[in-house]
């Protein structure tokens, strides 16, 4: 994880520097000011999309969430993805549902809300990269991008579930949940394609994208490539930035990603421009939605 930050930010810094006179170069007019402020509301949108997704996953697995209050829940942990390790958001998820407060009819027991949490991202990048193939063929990537559909397949899914079960139950203080994943891999809950869980999560991929698209639109560069292009671009740092051991929250690793990515078809200053742009439009998404939710909890929450 260490190397992995370093090297990203070392990447980011060395690019900024080599373009650091184009970009105080650029100024934002009026119109590219709005754009950004319409992807802060598109970004917080996709938050409650997610949060949206987390409650599909719950009724995936049998559990019966109340909607309102889980969005609501899903935005106040969301800040913790900051914290050094990158997991505390997770832990916060499952100790929630396990509470007698859970924003469930009844608590999910140790080893369902760690099965819910963990799926919740595992769908959503799986979801993302399928959205590389709007792209077109890119040297084969594509195809490469929609295999891991197939992970999906219960005879695959439930195996991986127990996978990383066991490798995040520790991390996460639930070593009570260890045993509790091959009981959960052969019943009947990860029975069958999760369909409603992928569609979803397609959905808050497409509306995650919406802002990136507002930043690409804040410094008129949709014309440089088409918007599959964007879209395959954005989805594969996206789904680098979730998966990778870095830095919290993807920072870092997904703006070199997107800069290695599509930095040979747009000049690199503009979209470098747009990756920091992004990531604070990003940013304030999730503090407005970690704001709101707490006022909405009320002060003793």
């Amino acid at each position: 994880k260490l190397w992995t930050t370093l090297l990203s930010a070392g990447f980011l810094l060395a690019a900024v520097l080599s373009h650091g006179q184009q970009l105080l170069q650029m100024r934002l007019d009026l119109q590219g000011v709005l754009w950004l402020v319409l992807g802060v509301g598109v970004s917080l949108l996709s938050l409650v999309a997610n949060g949206i997704g987390l409650g599909v996953v719950l009724h995936w697995l049998g559990l019966k969430p109340q909607g309102q209050a889980l969005v609501g829940a899903y935005l106040a942990t969301n800040l913790r993805k900051y914290l050094p390790g990158g997991i505390w958001h997770l832990a916060a998820r499952v100790a929630l549902l396990r509470s007698p407060t859970a924003p469930l009819q009844h608590p999910a027991s140790a080893g369902l809300a760690l099965v819910a949490v963990l799926l919740d991202p595992l769908v959503a990048a799986i979801a993302a990269l399928a959205l590389v193939a709007f792209g077109g063929w890119q040297g084969g990537l594509a195809l490469v991008c929609v295999l891991p559909l197939l992970l999906l397949l219960p005879r695959w899914l439930n195996p991986l579930v127990v996978r990383l079960e066991r490798s995040k139950a520790a991390g996460l203080g639930l070593t009570d949940a260890v045993g509790m994943g091959e009981a959960l891999a052969e019943g009947p809950r990860l029975a069958g394609y999760p369909w409603p869980l992928l569609a979803v999560q397609a959905v808050f991929v497409l509306v995650r994208f919406g802002g990136f698209a507002c930043c690409v639109q804040a410094f008129d560069l949709s014309y440089g490539l088409g918007w599959g292009g964007w879209l395959a671009g954005f989805a594969f740092a996206w789904t680098a930035g979730l998966v990778v051991p870095g830095a919290p929250g993807g920072l870092g690793v997904f703006e070199a990603v997107l800069l290695l990515r599509l930095g040979v078809a747009v000049p690199e200053a503009p979209l470098l421009a747009i990756a920091i742009s992004y990531r604070l439009v990003v940013s304030l998404a999730d503090l407005l939605g970690a704001f709101t939710a707490r006022l909405d909890q009320g002060p003793n929450s």
